[in-house]
């Protein structure tokens, strides 16, 4: 059964920039630059059906093209140990909800259990395990005024995701333009 995310791609040059944080802090498993995006929403595995309809229906989430900027890092969870490093993106609000929630109103309607999590955008840069905290510290205050001005989203998509021993391999399934 295919595990299934809806996602934006960001522009090589966007990738390129943020490439350039990925070195330096001990623990970090970093995402390949190829392999960055905004996960609008994780779906799980589902059926050939299913997917055949989640495919088919996410066209009607289409809204017009918007810009979207990054800005800053953060990590994840809050208040335990860091387990993901992030950049954040700007704006979070508009245009870019709009769609996501669109997704989720599509996914809903074909049965699949809404999102109880906040969304939260953000770019992954890295899975963290036992970095040093005062290394995160100065990774984060050194580069905490990062920031990609805003760039034309045109598009999203639906990607497959298979597990390896190396992480993930993500495979198109669909693209939908905006517009």
């Amino acid at each position: 059964m295919p595990r299934l995310f809806v996602a934006i791609d960001l522009p090589a040059p966007v990738r390129e920039r943020l490439a350039g944080l990925c070195c330096g802090l001990p623990g970090a498993r970093w995402v390949e630059p190829e392999q960055l995006h905004l996960t609008l929403r994780f779906i799980g595995e589902v059926d050939g059906a299913l997917f055949r309809d989640i495919r088919a229906d996410l066209a009607e989430a289409a809204i017009p093209p918007f810009a979207m900027g990054l800005k800053g890092l953060g990590c994840f969870p809050p208040r335990k140990a860091p387990r993901v490093l992030w950049v954040g993106v700007e704006p979070a609000q508009g245009e870019l909800v709009r769609l996501r929630n669109r997704v989720e109103n599509c996914l809903t309607r074909l049965g699949i259990e809404p999102e109880h999590r906040k969304f939260a955008p953000h770019i992954t840069l890295a899975r963290l395990r036992e970095t040093p905290m005062g290394r995160l510290t100065n990774f984060l205050s050194g580069n905490g005024l990062f920031a990609v001005d805003p760039f034309p989203v045109t598009e999203f998509h639906l990607y497959s995701s298979v597990l390896n021993g190396h992480g993930a391999v993500h495979t198109v399934e669909a693209s939908y333009p905006l517009g």
